[in-house]
């Protein structure tokens, strides 16, 4: 890792009932995404992006967790089949990374949550310009 780099902490988290558990390797500082698209909206859904290989559901999470498709089907909007939670899902704009919920992620560990406007209501003509594909990939673009 080289020195301006950001330091990776375990942030750990999960769904209200906590049946839905995981650890997430991710920076102390994270840039997460408000997006405005029709499910995003509905759920008031802030989260992070993070490369797939980062994330770790804990044993025995998989057997409470549904899934919900629409619209492209590329989105995997899970939740926990329990409380409704969506603590983590595989967004549209990184289908091989995983946005996790800031507001699911347990205290102590995320120092500073940058907020930017994601407008999934006009998908096509935001991602291009959006530079979020670079959240999951193992380099991540920070600016």
């Amino acid at each position: 890792m080289s020195a301006s780099a950001p330091e990776e902490v375990v942030h750990a988290g999960g769904c209200h009932c906590r049946r839905v558990r995981w650890r997430v390797e991710a920076p102390a500082s994270v840039v997460a995404w408000v997006c405005n698209c029709s499910d995003c909206s509905m759920r008031g859904n802030p989260h992070f992006v993070v490369p797939a290989a980062r994330f770790r559901l804990q044993p025995g999470a998989e057997e409470f967790i549904a899934t919900y498709t629409f619209g492209t089907h590329t989105a995997k909007h899970t939740f926990c089949k329990v409380c409704g939670i969506t603590s983590f899902y595989t967004p549209r704009s990184n289908p091989d990374g995983v946005a996790v919920t800031v507001a699911c992620v347990d205290p102590g560990t995320l120092g500073h949550v940058e907020y930017r406007k994601a407008d999934g209501r006009n998908w096509e003509e935001w991602f291009g310009s959006s530079r979020i594909a670079g959240f999951s990939k193992e380099k991540a673009a920070e600016k």
